[in-house]
This record gives structure tokens, sequence and C-alpha cells, in this order.
């Protein structure tokens, strides 16, 4: 296909509201998250994307500005979900580092699990001055690029389950003591439910955006008879209930090999429309054929975008636009995971050029 480079007539806000009204918008917006980039981009330490959140919108915005991305803020401080049942956690060091990880479990018997109870989402949302003025911010401020004014964590249930104890002791009492199992996932599915409702109470629902990934649901880790047994029923809940609060929209990914769950995931609400967000694992096509009424995200392959050539990454971006942009249910591209913090800068820029060559709607 020739290249169509054209004048934009709308901005990636406005392309993305079009996509929420099941309409098209001029040309394929570009949501690539990356805190990891942004703050390598800018200059930011790795320890201040955890501990500095104005330092981190910034660079956000900076960056999403610069390369023509969709600005959704997400704050991520020391104090994320991950901590909120108990569990240790380190704050990256290296700027090779994406996220930060777990040193200590909250659990590590059947016991302590079942004593266990579900904190209050007051600690971790908000709890700073610092924080609650930045997200009040967010909510005030007008950008060409955002279509959210802010966005929580509050559709992974197998993620939170899998870090309060560890996903080998997860998938063990799946198998030998699911009572276990499911009481991980019962405190996992609530400490969600009540976090949607505090962000609802604090900041309304209009244009704010639950989200979620569930690496720990795909099947290099579980069958897809777990993933029926035991996600399936929390999924759907904690979908539902955050629906019925008033939330429209939902965005999920299923991180991961997860095409012998898609029977499964069809059967959870996404919105009105949602954004399904799947990896290279999954076919566009095959998604948006689950998934007809909901917009399709992905898939672009982020060890292209690490490892490629521009060259390589232009080519890559191109057949993932030309696919993406013909689906019926309406397409944002997206890396097909996080994007990676050390991606060339000339890569980055690269799938920009593939947006505006070939992204174009007739």
């Amino acid at each position: 296909m020739k290249a169509r480079t054209r004048k934009a007539t709308m901005t990636n806000k406005e392309r993305v509201e079009a996509l929420l009204r099941r309409e098209k918008p001029d040309r394929v917006p570009f949501a690539a998250g990356g805190g990891g980039f942004a703050a390598n981009y800018n200059g930011v330490p790795p320890a201040d994307r955890y501990t500095k959140p104005e330092v981190m919108y910034e660079a956000e915005k900076k960056t999403c500005r610069d390369f023509d991305w969709v600005f959704t803020p997400s704050f991520t401080t020391s104090r994320s979900y991950r901590a909120a049942f108990g569990s240790k956690m380190k704050i990256p060091t290296s700027q090779y580092s994406q996220g930060q990880f777990v040193t200590k479990y909250a659990v590590e018997t059947e016991e302590e699990v079942m004593a266990l109870k579900v904190p209050d989402p007051k600690i971790i949302a908000g709890l700073t001055a610092e924080e609650m003025a930045l997200y009040q911010r967010s909510c005030r401020e007008k950008d060409e690029n955002q279509p959210f004014k802010i966005s929580f964590y509050g559709l992974g249930v197998m993620n939170i389950a899998g870090t309060i104890a560890g996903a080998d002791k997860l998938c063990k009492w799946m198998i030998k003591r699911p009572e276990v199992a499911h009481r991980l996932l019962r405190l996992a599915a609530d400490y969600e439910i009540a976090t949607a409702q505090y962000f609802k109470d604090t900041f309304g629902v209009e244009r704010v955006l639950p989200t979620g990934a569930n690496a720990y649901a795909s099947n290099q880790l579980i069958s897809p008879k777990h993933f029926e047994q035991f996600a399936l029923p929390y999924l759907k809940e904690v979908h539902e209930k955050i629906l019925a609060m008033g939330f429209k929209h939902l965005r999920t990914h299923p991180c991961g090999e997860q095409n012998l769950n898609l029977p499964y995931w069809q059967q959870v609400p996404m919105g009105d429309p949602g954004i399904f967000h799947v990896g290279n694992e999954i076919d566009l096509e095959t998604a948006a054929a689950y998934f007809p009424n909901d917009i399709i995200g992905g898939n672009l392959d982020t060890t292209v975008i690490q490892s490629g050539t521009p060259e390589e990454v232009y080519q890559e971006a191109k057949k993932v636009i030309e696919q993406g942009k013909h689906l019926p249910t309406g397409f944002i591209l997206i890396p097909a995971c996080e994007l990676p913090p050390m991606a060339p800068v000339a890569n980055i820029r690269a799938i920009t050029r593939a947006l505006n060559d070939f992204g174009w709607y007739d």
C-alpha cells in the first residue's frame, strides 16, 4: 500500500472519543503507555518514577506530545496495589528495570491466606496531599492528547492474587487446595471493587478509566480449565460491579498466551464499548471476532521495538496498523505489552512515522 500522509483533522483525544462513540476517527490513535520509557527519555531516575508522581506526570505528558501518543494519566507510586496486602516491594534503581518487584510476599501459608483481610483502598489511592492534588489537577486540565482524565488499576484480579502469595503458590493451591486459591481471589476481587468505589466517590466516573492486566491468567501458567474455574467468576464479577457503578468503558489486557481462554473472556463485560488490549500472541482479527462490540487494542511486538532497527519497527508497525484499521470494532495501536523502557528513540519515531504513513482512514 502506498503511504498516504495527510493533515490531521482530529486530536488524539478526539480520535479516541470517536471510537468510544463507535465512529471512525481520521487516523488510528496510538496509546503507548510506557512510564519507564518516558522516564528514561526525560532523564528521570528510575526510583523517581515511583516516588515523585508530579515529575512522572510531566514526563509522560511531554513524551506523549513529542511522539503523538494518547495520554492517559495513571499515577504509579511506591504505594502500589502490590503492597496493599503487605507484600514487601523494592523500587528499581536501574534504568533497565521496568517496575517494582516483590521481595517478600504478604502470605506464605494457607492459614495466613485465610486470616488475611482486605485493606482500605484509601491507604493506596490519594494517600498524600501531593498525589491527591495531582489527581485533581489532571481532572481539571485540558490536553488535546488526553481522552480520559485519569485511569486506575482495578481489573487485575489474577495479578493481585498472585502478588499476595506468589504465582507458584497460587497455581499449586488451585490444584491441591482450591478453597485457599478461591480465598486469595476473593480478597483480590473485593479490593478491586472497593478501589473502584473509592475512585467513583472521589473523582466521579466521567472520563475515568478502570484498567488492568492478568498475566497470571495466561496459559503459560494455568490451563483453560483452571481459568474457567478460578479466574472467570471473579473477573466477571469485578467487571459487572464496576460497570454497575457507572463507569462506561473498561480497558483490560489478557497478557501472554490466552487464545484458549478467549471463549471465557468473551463472557466478561467490557463496557459500552470496552477496550480489549491483546498481546502479539493473539491475532487482532481473532480478538475482534470474540469482542464484536468492543475496541481492539494491540499488538505491536515489543521485542521488535526494543531490538529491531528503525526500518524493522516501521514495517512491523505498518503490518499491525493495516490489519487493525480494518477491524469493524475500532482499533487503537498499543504495544503488545508495556513499552520497553530502553527502546531506542529512533524506533519510537518509526512508529509515529508508520502511523502517519498508513494509519489514515478513507
